[in-house]
């Protein structure tokens, strides 16, 4: 009990990792000194999930979760506007069902899409934050940035991802260099040469080779879910 991680959820692995088999952990859970949030996920009575401690536990589950595009960008200290209840961006590699309980400790929402060819470790800039949960992943800002501009036309909108640019004044080089080498996302690349170029700063001065690398001299246009047109220049 001393040593259960507060405010985290124990799946069966950490359990044993404790020394609490599962005909133990069913006798506790009886005896009421643990309860079962859903199939494979307790907590010891008195204690209940943080947001936090449910990405922990989640990030057990699901291969390469982390905190990622608005949130990670917010989380590092970029933020444009400030929600009365902030929804937690996640990223993944895989699908997964989220237990029920999870949507009672944060709003969330969970994609998996792919940004980055096989070139670039999927872990990549993946780290915690300096004074957060060990277990809880969070995209570097140079990353963050790649996965807002993905979201535009799917909920996140253009001007927001605008404001937010404004505010990356420190941007580091090499890493935006090293992660747009490897998107083959034509929307991503061109909008964060857009964006770079709109917000005058160092970085964004020399994202046109990355453009022309995967689609040169051919203007992209796609329709977004909200109906509207969105049309990127060569």
């Amino acid at each position: 009990m001393q040593m259960a991680p507060k405010g985290q959820p124990m799946d069966t692995k950490q359990l044993v990792e404790l020394g609490v088999s599962m005909a133990m952990a069913s006798y506790l859970v009886k005896l009421g000194w643990m309860y079962r949030l859903s199939p494979g996920a307790y907590m010891l009575v008195g204690d209940k999930p943080t947001r936090d401690g449910a990405i922990a536990f989640l990030s057990r589950k699901i291969q390469g979760l982390h905190v990622g595009g608005k949130t990670a960008l917010a989380w590092r200290g970029v933020r444009h506007n400030i929600a009365f209840r902030e929804r937690v961006v996640l990223w993944g590699r895989t699908p997964y069902k989220f237990p029920e309980w999870v949507s009672g400790v944060m709003l969330y929402s969970y994609q998996t899409t792919l940004l980055f060819d096989e070139g670039l470790a999927y872990e990549s800039w993946l780290t915690p934050l300096p004074v957060g949960h060990s277990g809880v992943l969070v995209s570097s800002v140079e990353r963050g940035l790649l996965e807002l501009v993905s979201d535009v036309g799917k909920g996140q909108s253009l001007e927001e991802a605008n404001n937010l640019a404004v505010s990356l004044r420190t941007l580091r080089i090499p890493v935006l260099d090293a992660l747009l080498s490897h998107c083959p996302r034509v929307k991503v690349v061109r909008l964060v040469r857009d964006l770079g170029l709109a917000a005058g700063y160092e970085w964004g001065r020399d994202l046109q080779k990355h453009v022309d690398r995967i689609s040169k001299g051919k203007r992209w246009s796609v329709l977004t879910k909200q109906g509207e047109r969105l049309t990127l220049k060569p």
